[in-house]
Parts: C-alpha cells; sequence; structure tokens
C-alpha cells in the first residue's frame, strides 16, 4: 500500500507509483508459453519444470517493482540503441553501394587512378553531404512536431487545469493504477510539476531531451563516409586488372555483412536480408560497370 503521508521525497513517491503500475501490469500480462533465455544455466531441473507448467508462483516470489522498473528502463533503452544501430548499419549500406557504383563505373571507362579518386571522393563528400542533410531536416521536422505538441499541451493546462488533471488521472489508471492510486498520483505530479508530468505520460515526449537534428545528420554522415572508404580503397590498392574483381567482392562482403546485422537487429530472417542486399549491389555495379563501359568506349 502508498503511504503519501510519510517523509519521503517526491522522487521516491513517484518511483513508488511507477513500481505499483509496473507490478499492475505484470499481473494482467499472460503468462508466456517458453522459458527464456534468462534460464539458461538453471541447474534445479525441476524448477524448470514447474515453470514451463505454469504451476502456481509462491506469495512474494514474483519481481518486485524496483525490478520491473529496471527492466523497463533496459528495454527502452536496448530500443533506442537498436534504432540508432539501424540507422548506422543503413547508412554505411548507402555509402557502400553508391561509392562503388561510382569507381567501378568510372574503373570501366579508364585505367588511371586520378579520376576513379577523383569521381570517387567527389561521390563520398557528396553522398555524405546528402545524407546529413536529409537526416538534419527530418529530426528538424520531428522536433519542430515535438515542440508544437508541447505548446499545445502547455496553453490546454493553462486554459482548463481541471480537464487536465481528470485527463492524467485517467491515463495512470490506464497504465495499472487504481482509481484511487492513480487521482492521488496524478496531484502528486500536477503540484511539482503539471507540463513535465503530461509531456511524458500523455505525449511520451521529455521536455529538456528533445532530438537533436545537428547530432543525427552528424552520425548519418559518418556512417556514409565509413561504408563509402571501402570501395574507394578496394579500386585503388589492386592491380589494374584486379581492381574492378576485388572491389565487386569487397562490396558484397560487406553489403552481406550489413544484410546480417540489420536483419539481427529487426528480427529479420538472415537469409532473405543478405540475398536482398547481395543481389541489390550485385545488380548495381553490373549497371554501373556496363555504362562505364559503353559511355567509355564512346567517349573515348
Amino acid at each position: 500500500m502508498l503511504d503519501f503521508n510519510s517523509t519521503t521525497t517526491f522522487a521516491e513517491r513517484f518511483e513508488a507509483l511507477v513500481d505499483a503500475g509496473l507490478q499492475a501490469r505484470e499481473q494482467q500480462q499472460a503468462r508466456r508459453q517458453y522459458l527464456g533465455a534468462s534460464r539458461l544455466g538453471v541447474s534445479c531441473e525441476r524448477q524448470l519444470q514447474y515453470e514451463y507448467a505454469q504451476a502456481p508462483v509462491d506469495p512474494d516470489k514474483g519481481f518486485s517493482g524496483r525490478i520491473l522498473r529496471i527492466f523497463e528502463r533496459g528495454h527502452r533503452m536496448e530500443d533506442a540503441m537498436i534504432g540508432w544501430l539501424r540507422a548506422a548499419v543503413l547508412g554505411a549500406n548507402d555509402g557502400i553501394v553508391s561509392t562503388a557504383g561510382i569507381v567501378v563505373g568510372v574503373a570501366a571507362a579508364t585505367a588511371e587512378r586520378g579520376p576513379i579518386f577523383t569521381a570517387g571522393m567527389a561521390g563520398l563528400v557528396a553522398g555524405a553531404i546528402s545524407m546529413a542533410l536529409g537526416e538534419y531536416v527530418s529530426v528538424s521536422s520531428q522536433r519542430d512536431t515535438e515542440r508544437a505538441l508541447l505548446a499545445k499541451e502547455k496553453r490546454e493546462l493553462k486554459e482548463d487545469p481541471a480537464a487536465e488533471l481528470d485527463e492524467l488521472a485517467g491515463l495512470l489508471e490506464g497504465r495499472g493504477l487504481s482509481v484511487s492510486t492513480a487521482r492521488t498520483a496524478a496531484e502528486e505530479l500536477t503540484d511539482h510539476n503539471a507540463f513535465a508530468a503530461h509531456a511524458v505520460v500523455e505525449l511520451g515526449i521529455t521536455p529538456g531531451d528533445l532530438a537533436n537534428p545537428w547530432a543525427a545528420a552528424f552520425s548519418s554522415a559518418v556512417s556514409f563516409t565509413i561504408g563509402a572508404l571501402l570501395p574507394l580503397v578496394a579500386i585503388l590498392l589492386p592491380p589494374t586488372a584486379l581492381r574492378v574483381p576485388v572491389t565487386m567482392f569487397a562490396v558484397l562482403l560487406a553489403l552481406a555483412i550489413t544484410g546480417v546485422v540489420s536483419a539481427r537487429l529487426g528480427g529479420a530472417p538472415v537469409g532473405k536480408a543478405v540475398a536482398r542486399n547481395v543481389i541489390g549491389g550485385a545488380l548495381a555495379l553490373s549497371a554501373t560497370y556496363l555504362v562505364g563501359h559503353l559511355v567509355g568506349g564512346v567517349v573515348a
């Protein structure tokens, strides 16, 4: 039972509310039909048998609210990291394919390193700037939308605070708190910082932690550049006769690796992701090589 008459701090009372909500949600969730990876290494086979058979759990043997809060925090951090890694992999993938297409096409038209290097560097710089600009515009639009939602919420709190209090209580109740606890929690949160409470609970936005378009643009440019350097180096180092074969092999191998990584991050079948990446890259390289060979022959 939650005691709001104690001398605990606001942070402690808020954590108690979160813990209570997580425990209520945990009790409402259907039990899974499998044993998770956390059970690996358990020496007691009878315990595993009871868990799999969904035997009744002894009182006070479930996860505490604090442990569930740690799990929830880990899930959110994991989702954020997966999103960041997926964006980085896609940026590197774009850098590999686009730059490889340029240098292979130019290598099909001329054997001189100068034009190949110039075209590859120009493609790398243009692609990195394009990726950074696109990401900057996208994240800026997202941040503008978040700011507009926050401004609307602030205006609604000023115009009708009572209705907003009822709304916050309803949202907390929908997350597993009882009616009385949700109402008390809403009043506590409103007294402390009504705007921040509504932003987090209702909108899912932390006011002081909006997306940074400059950081997103920089990471996109870096991931594209890292991917673009592979075909650029692969086309310049080998002897003339081996440039295209070595570059194609290195590029297709890199695309297979990025396909595996993206599939693992997204929980998709690995085989399909790798095949899609490799086949698409092979088609792109073949097309640019053919264009370079034909156009180079005509110009020459």
